[in-house]
């Protein structure tokens, strides 16, 4: 009898070791095929611009990976700025910055976070491997944190913890009617506050429960110039909607909120994640940045900067730059949807994570050749060999408020070279006090500086004032007697 239990025993065992077996040489592989597959060839700056190359598809079944896992920073080293600009340390030794708000007085306020727990199943433990490779696999600190520069010197002398309780995952944040609104990863809050306070101790009104977590857990709020609406950027909770659309539901879409009533509606659609949202001085209106679907080649699909008019959809996760079908999607397309997909203005680079967004607005001290356009923080990425973005780019402007033009590297250094190390991850902008760009990096608990020294404050760019064509109110065909038109450098001018 012991005779046969061992002979079971063995029996077991050797089932189970050639399991074990199968299943590493299955961790193998997938590995193997994730860090050593689709390597690409092209500059990252052919992705880039109005007119990117969209090379064909190459669709993976296994995500390919170059994960980098950021060194820091030596006491000494920076980023490498533009020629003309200086960068220096306004505040260090912060848990995993990622957003920031300067309020009227000067005080910066910054997010300390992280995603919420991402939950259980396989997708989700290799996504949380992933991540704590790249220095985001800690806790969400779930904190905010106030700076003060009382002596505009460019370095912040105080801290204070400004807010902890109810903070959960918080990112997005926004000032004015004498409230500070907070986005969490699954709701927005108000808070009675006046700038010159170093805590927050009101209680929150929820304005607005938000799709919780997913893979894009930031939830970015931008206020309205007249204070009346509060815009909230809420990003998929996956790749091409590969769970169903009811794990959608509410999700790649910015959403409006009247503070009047507390009503809402969905202003945007069809962005898989929505993240920095400013408005352009020159034309008034919304533009975002929008990170793109993975797995589709190492130069697809570029992330975008682009307007956001009332009722835009960008196609996803059916299309993607304007009339580019993603055949892997199999969730029923909405009727007629192709008609209306808008392409985007700018692209930014394929899976350069395109996050912050800040526009030249006037008072900056950033010098003439960064007067008018759009500063992008592109964190870098995760799945593309060689890894791009790590960087913080200009992308400039012309006088009516359009993008054109090659993007002008700002801030870089966060990368080597070779590509072999990582010291940081520029993540979120803001203006400081004295009109200086600051920039989180997040994994390397920094925000950085960067000004042209010497250099006068900007003034703002021209405001687009478009006027109307007069009514018609005679049946009279020869309208050219009254508009005669003529082209120059391909603008329509009217005479």
């Amino acid at each position: 009898m012991l005779r046969t239990y061992f002979a079971t025993m063995m029996s077991f065992l050797r089932k189970l070791g050639v399991m074990l077996g199968m299943v590493l040489a299955i961790a193998i592989i997938y590995v193997g095929y994730s860090w050593f597959s689709s390597i690409s060839d092209r500059p990252i700056e052919d992705t880039m611009g109005k007119d990117p190359v969209l090379v064909e598809p190459d669709e993976q079944t296994i995500p390919s990976v170059a994960l980098i896992k950021p060194s820091g920073w030596d006491a000494d080293a920076k980023p490498i700025p533009y020629k003309g600009l200086v960068v220096t340390r306004f505040a260090e030794k912060l848990d995993h910055p990622r957003t920031m708000l300067t309020l009227p007085n000067g005080d910066v306020l910054v997010a300390e976070t992280n995603s919420p727990p991402r939950g259980s199943g396989f997708e989700n433990w290799v996504m949380q491997k992933f991540m704590a490779r790249v220095g985001a696999g800690d806790p969400s600190p779930d904190r905010i944190v106030l700076l003060r520069d009382a002596d505009n010197d460019g370095k912040a002398e105080t801290r204070s913890v400004f807010r902890e309780a109810d903070m959960v995952s918080p990112s997005g944040m926004a000032f004015g009617n004498g409230k500070l609104y907070v986005a969490n990863h699954n709701a927005v809050l108000a808070f009675d506050f006046e700038p010159g306070k170093t805590r927050l101790e009101s209680k929150p009104e929820k304005l607005m429960d938000l799709p919780p977590g997913g893979h894009h857990w930031m939830r970015n709020l931008l206020l309205s110039k007249d204070g009346k609406h509060l815009y909230v950027a809420v990003g998929s909770a996956s790749n091409i909607a590969e769970n169903g659309p009811e794990e959608e539901v509410g999700r790649a879409a910015i959403w409006e909120i009247n503070l009047a009533d507390g009503t809402r509606r969905q202003f945007a659609g069809g962005m898989r994640n929505p993240n920095g949202m400013a408005w352009n001085p020159s034309t008034g209106e919304l533009w975002a940045t929008v990170q793109e679907r993975d797995m589709l080649s190492p130069d697809l699909v570029p992330d975008y900067l682009s307007n956001v008019p009332l009722g835009v959809h960008y196609g996803w996760p059916w299309i993607y730059w304007k009339d580019e079908y993603d055949l892997r999607v199999d969730n029923p397309m909405p009727v007629y949807l192709g008609e209306y997909v808008r392409k985007p203005e700018y692209a930014l680079g394929a899976h350069t994570s395109a996050l912050g967004l800040l526009f030249s607005t006037g008072g900056n001290r950033m010098g003439e050749r960064f007067a008018n356009g759009a500063f992008v923080a592109r964190h870098g990425s995760w799945n593309r060999r060689p890894p791009a973005g790590y960087d913080v780019v200009f992308v400039p402007f012309d006088a009516r408020g359009n993008p054109g033009g090659k993007a002008i590297t700002v801030l870089s250094g966060f990368l080597t070279d070779d590509g072999g190390t990582v010291y940081g991850r520029p993540t979120w902008l803001a203006w400081d006090a004295t009109g200086a760009l600051l920039v989180t990096d997040d994994t390397a608990g920094i925000i950085w500086r960067v000004l042209a020294p010497g250099a006068a404050l900007s003034v703002a760019p021209r405001e687009v004032i478009e006027e109307s064509m007069p009514p018609q109110r005679e049946l009279d065909a020869g309208l050219d007697r009254q508009f005669k038109m003529r082209v120059r450098k391909d603008v329509v001018i009217e005479e």
